[in-house]
């Protein structure tokens, strides 16, 4: 009995060896959408009072993990029986990226003024229910993203257990989507507390010597850093959205690999295409129900 024990401890220490070094290996793969999540997710984070930023950002962490909940299981069951529902999936989730990149570009360009003011109408005019209701808006916008992110992700770390049996299937994914989950959140903190940390070097420093220069720098940098995520993230919208139907629509896959460019960039056009096709399609639509019930 004994001897059956220790072997049975050894065979689970083979397996948990073999998940980890699969964990790395499906972590690896996933490493460039990971990347966009946390440009995505940092720029969605951010344009709150100080005072409620790591609230925020912990709903919605909390809402990340809860969309992995409910998107392993189902992935788990699409892939072993319905494995095309998983494709028309990632597909109906790359519309969506897309269109928000593209609307993302379309305001800047034709909304600009109106997008200042509405910036300035946030900071000073709003009251306090109408700031939590906005917050709660950008929550679940932010969520909505973040879920069709994950859906990208568990398809991808999925994809290089697929031969393996259920049990590390379930082992590996769960761990990428934690490692995915902890890792984007955590330095999206870091970076929307930076000028906290700066402030707090600052008088550490007592606004003299290395501290106050190193804390002044983060403190002035933050406004960039927080510009420049709202550009990444809007890039890494069109680029993930890109990169689902240029890999999972097979006559545009066929198209793309006659035309030599560089990957990343043939995404990007794609990406950008549709994105602009489904923003026309939207607005038509919007449009033609106003008019209707006008």
């Amino acid at each position: 009995m004994a001897s059956g024990f220790f072997a049975l401890l050894d065979d689970i220490a083979a397996l948990m060896d073999d998940v980890v070094v699969m964990s790395k290996i499906s972590t690896k793969k996933t490493a460039g959408i990971l990347g966009d999540d946390l440009a995505v997710n940092a720029e969605k984070a951010t344009g709150f009072v100080a005072s409620r930023e790591l609230p925020v950002l912990w709903a919605i962490t909390k809402g990340s993990a809860l969309n992995k909940l409910i998107i392993l299981p189902i992935a788990f069951l699409l892939s072993a029986f319905i494995p095309i529902a998983v494709t028309i999936a990632l597909v109906l989730g790359g519309l969506y990226l897309a269109y928000e990149g593209a609307e993302k570009i379309y305001h800047y360009f034709f909304h600009k003024n109106q997008n200042n003011e509405y910036r300035v109408y946030v900071k000073k005019n709003l009251t306090q229910e109408e700031q939590k209701a906005a917050e709660k808006k950008k929550i679940k916008s932010a969520i909505f993203t973040d879920f069709i992110l994950s859906v990208e992700i568990v398809i991808i770390a999925l994809g290089t257990v697929l031969e393996r049996e259920i049990l590390f299937q379930v082992l590996v994914v769960t761990i990428v989507c934690i490692i995915a989950t902890v890792g984007v959140y955590g330095i999206v903190a870091l970076i929307v507390r930076m000028d906290d940390f700066g402030y707090r070097l600052v008088k550490l420093g007592d606004e003299k010597g290395f501290l106050n220069h190193l804390g002044n720098l983060l403190i002035r940098a933050l406004p960039i850093v927080i510009k420049s995520l709202g550009v990444i993230g809007t890039i890494a919208l069109i680029l993930v959205a890109g990169g689902i139907f240029v890999h999972h629509i097979e006559f545009i896959h066929h198209f793309v690999v006659q035309i030599n460019l560089p990957s990343i960039l043939i995404e990007f056009i794609v990406g950008l295409v549709v994105g602009l096709f489904t923003l026309l399609l939207v607005n038509f639509i919007k449009t033609t129900k106003s008019k209707l019930y006008s």
